[in-house]
């Protein structure tokens, strides 16, 4: 850190750490961080002062016209702040402001199944409880999570955060019994100015942290076993392994094998999110690494869709070979590369797969095989996400299985807007309901 300015949220996580040593191995101690840029804090904070991690979803409420400006904020827990003096000077009706609530609250429905599984906070009841953000500015989301969290009985409530201009760190003083800052700049111009890298983070990389914070998720635990509920596995793919997880509800059909888009991984939220509602159906799911991680660092590999295609033409094996699954149907679900992976797997495997879902994919990559698919083919694409739609429409007309293209209004590329992300995983259980089940009841 140089003249107030942290070189990222990493350096500043860790730097706060230091000003919160005196929890170092204490029991009774969780941190939370703010999703998305404040888990990246908490994660190294947690680590330096070995104490778990875990993430509080809150939304802030936008204004209608102008939504990076905060009319307020609520938690998962139900808890909601308001700023009157926006909503006062902006004119907000009570309508508008109950649309945004219920709006946002879908919204963190979504996060809670992409980063917890859908499952609630844990019990804080007497607990010690480190807030952590990557900043504040007028603090709204912040004091929801606050509120929260003393909603549930904590025994301590600590505030930890890198940066917050004078009037907000007074407030947080004044509700929390500890509040560390490490910077008060007397004129906060904007959170990210007080970091040289302050770029997006996105739910994959909190949904990674979480994953390696939480005892028994670490890959060293990940074995080669195949059960039949499920688990971590390690799959053969010539000369590398690839990690996996292969999910086994009682009395699956047909197993769904994920293809995931260019760096992305196992791990991506959204594929996740897709596939629980999968399992939910009765549907098996196998999630798995296309690259190793020396090979993921480097980028051209991740378009390499020959490769790609490889690796997921191997797991689709190696899943056949397994004892659990051997007598399963085949179905795909690729997203954005691992799309054209999926089509070209297919037409490779001649028969095998019964039925491909797309989101947000690239069959153009797939260009000289989608004639060739054999299989029916739902392209589900984001209604703004323009360019890839007409992509979509180009290949569509290319197809010559069963087809449909499905568009998602409001949806953006990585279909982030609340409620998009549950009508993917809708359409994609219907598509492969009357593709793959269907047809197994008949015969």
């Amino acid at each position: 850190m140089e003249g107030g300015i942290f070189r990222d949220r990493e350096e500043s996580g860790k730097l706060l750490a230091r000003k919160l040593g005196h929890y170092k191995d204490k029991g009774g101690v969780l941190v939370i961080g703010l999703p998305r840029g404040g888990v990246v804090v908490a994660y190294e904070a947690a680590k330096a002062l070995n104490v778990p991690l875990e993430v509080l979803i809150l939304r802030k409420l936008g204004v209608p016209w102008q939504p990076e400006l905060a009319m307020g904020a609520v938690s998962e827990t139900g808890e909601v702040v308001l700023n009157e003096n926006i909503i006062s000077a902006y004119g907000i009706q009570k309508d508008e402001l109950g649309k945004e609530i219920e709006r946002q609250k879908k919204e963190i429905a979504r996060r809670k199944y992409l980063l917890r599984g859908g499952k609630g906070l844990p019990s804080l009841k007497g607990k010690t409880v480190i807030l952590i953000d990557d900043g504040v500015a007028t603090g709204a989301t912040i004091k929801a999570a606050i509120e929260a969290v003393r909603a549930a009985q904590a025994g301590r409530l600590v505030v930890a955060v890198p940066v917050a201009p004078p009037e907000t760190a007074l407030e947080l003083e004044a509700v929390s019994d500890e509040f560390i800052c490490l910077e008060v700049p007397p004129m906060l111009l904007s959170i990210g100015s007080h970091y040289r890298n302050f770029e997006q983070v996105e739910d994959e990389t909190v949904a990674k942290l979480l994953k390696k914070s939480r005892p028994g998720d670490s890959p060293a635990n990940a074995g080669s076993q195949e059960t039949a509920e499920g688990g971590p596995v390690r799959i053969s793919a010539g000369r590398v392994e690839l990690n996996g997880e292969l999910t086994m509800p009682g009395k699956a059909g047909a197993v769904i094998i994920f293809a995931h888009g260019s760096g992305s991984s196992r791990l991506s939220p959204r594929n996740r999110y897709v596939a629980r509602y999968l399992n939910q159906k009765g549907f098996a799911t196998l999630l798995f690494d296309l690259l190793t991680p020396e090979e993921d660092a480097a980028y051209e590999r991740r378009f390499d869709i020959d490769l790609l295609t490889r690796r997921l033409s191997a797991a689709t094996k190696w899943l056949m070979e397994q004892k659990a699954a051997r007598d399963l149907s085949i179905g795909y679900f690729g997203a954005s590369t691992g799309s054209a992976a999926a089509l070209k797997a297919a037409t490779g495997l001649k028969g095998l797969v019964k039925a491909i879902v797309s989101r947000g994919g690239r069959p153009d990559m797939a260009t000289e095989q989608l004639s060739n698919v054999d299989c029916p083919v739902l392209l589900i694409v984001g209604g703004d996400d323009r360019t890839v739609l007409t992509l979509n429409r180009q290949a569509l007309a290319l197809i010559r299985s069963e087809k449909k293209l499905a568009v998602v209004p409001g949806a953006t590329h990585l279909f982030e807007e609340p409620g998009v992300l549950e009508e993917v995983a809708k359409l994609a259980a219907g598509w492969f309901e009357a593709h793959i089940l269907k047809k197994i009841a008949v015969h």
